[in-house]
């Protein structure tokens, strides 16, 4: 349109969407400092919640099927709490991973849905999709499992990836992906993995 909007984007600074501690330990996943395609600098301290809540639960389980009894137990507790499935969901990096997400849904005794671009969300039905579907998504409680070393970073970006620079630059989009999917959380967050966790997670716990 002959517009110059160069220098003129900014980041919010008030979230009203996730809750106070969720949002601090998912930007422990970021730098302080974001570079948009202009070359134009945005800090991103300062940023604040405008409620609490429980801290995020993460988790290192022994196996695979301790990990979706743990998320299915989880779940649960959930909806003692007055949560309705549609109100939680599950998310996982890619469509290789999916299958543990439905096996805790199953465990939680819970009915769930395979979201994909075409799907919408169904009363009474648990999501379950993978975090690039995540965005744009808001929910109670997410559970963000399979978040495990050789899952989180994807392995096959990395080796595909020509030089230093290609690798840093997956390493910083994987980090915004699971930035993502943690931030869909507004009241409870429980991020899982099996055996060797993601570094990203042992980021989170600092």
């Amino acid at each position: 349109m002959g517009v110059d909007v160069r220098g003129r984007s900014s980041n919010l600074k008030v979230n009203y969407r996730t809750s106070h501690q969720i949002r601090q330990a998912a930007d422990l996943l970021l730098a302080t400092e974001v570079t948009d395609r202009d070359g134009s600098i945005e800090d991103r301290k300062g940023t604040v919640s405008v409620f609490n809540g429980p801290a995020p639960e993460i988790v290192r389980l022994n196996d695979e099927f301790d990990e979706e009894r743990f998320v299915g137990e989880w779940l649960n507790a959930r909806r003692a709490e007055g949560m309705r499935p549609e109100e939680m969901a599950i998310f996982v990096r890619s469509p290789a991973q999916l299958d543990r997400g439905e096996k805790a849904a199953e465990a939680a005794n819970v009915g769930f849905i395979r979201l994909s671009e075409e799907m919408s969300l169904t009363p009474d039905l648990l999501p379950v999709c993978t975090m690039h579907l995540a965005k744009g998504l808001e929910f109670r409680a997410v559970a963000v499992m399979a978040c495990d070393e050789d899952v989180l970073p994807d392995a096959e970006r990395i080796r595909l990836a020509g030089d230093t620079s290609e690798i840093e630059d997956v390493y910083n989009s994987e980090r915004q992906i699971l930035y993502v999917a943690c931030t869909r959380a507004r009241d409870r967050l429980l991020i899982s993995s099996a055996t060797t966790s993601s570094e990203f997670l042992r980021d989170m716990r600092t």
